[in-house]
């Protein structure tokens, strides 16, 4: 079998999972659109790969998504150079996440955390920072969660051993979740 071959049937088997987490990706779009609506921001976080998936969230809503319309905030966590130097001279790598959730979190937000694994300590931190804060906090998590797992307030878990596949099980939550977000933050729109 071809690694494309292979890779579609990976992910076509990976598919029922994704389904089960319907009420999940329901519950994430009802808390970012809730604080989008009332003034409230969105934060989102992650390593490597994840934080790219963190930037395109966050682009999603400054820009858009399909549809024309209004801006909101939204902000990557993972983008800022002076901040994350700083912060990771400073105090430590752990730290890069949670320290500026204290900064820019507050109650009614929400925080968006991407970790493949489950394991990046300063994503853990960062769900533990929005807690603190009254954040709300979702968790794009992959294989079994690892220690960020029961962090957050929402969790979509897609179960997995490959990176790549668990990143793409990902971008198919994110979309769906720009898209579910999208329609209330127009149906406002076209209300007010």
């Amino acid at each position: 079998m071809s690694f494309l071959s292979q890779n579609i049937e990976d992910v076509k088997a990976m598919l029922p999972a994704l389904k089960a987490l319907e009420p999940q990706v329901n519950a994430a779009a009802e808390a970012i659109a809730k604080s989008l609506l009332s003034g409230g921001k969105l934060l989102a976080c992650g390593n490597g790969g994840s934080a790219a998936d963190a930037s395109h969230l966050t682009t999603e809503f400054v820009c858009r998504f399909n549809k024309d319309r209004k801006p909101y905030a939204a902000l990557s966590l993972a983008t800022h150079g002076g901040d994350i130097t700083a912060i990771g001279n400073d105090y430590a790598f752990e730290d890069l996440f949670s320290r500026q959730v204290e900064a820019f979190g507050r109650k009614g937000d929400v925080l968006t955390a991407f970790t493949t694994s489950g394991k990046s300590e300063n994503v853990c931190r960062a769900l533990l920072a929005a807690k603190t804060a009254g954040v709300t906090s979702i968790a794009f998590l992959g294989k079994d969660g690892g220690f960020c797992k029961g962090l957050a307030d929402i969790e979509l878990l897609v179960p997995g051993t490959i990176t790549a596949r668990i990143q793409e099980g990902q971008k198919i939550l994110l979309h769906t979740i720009c898209e579910i977000v999208e329609v209330e933050l127009q149906a406002s729109q076209k209300r007010g």
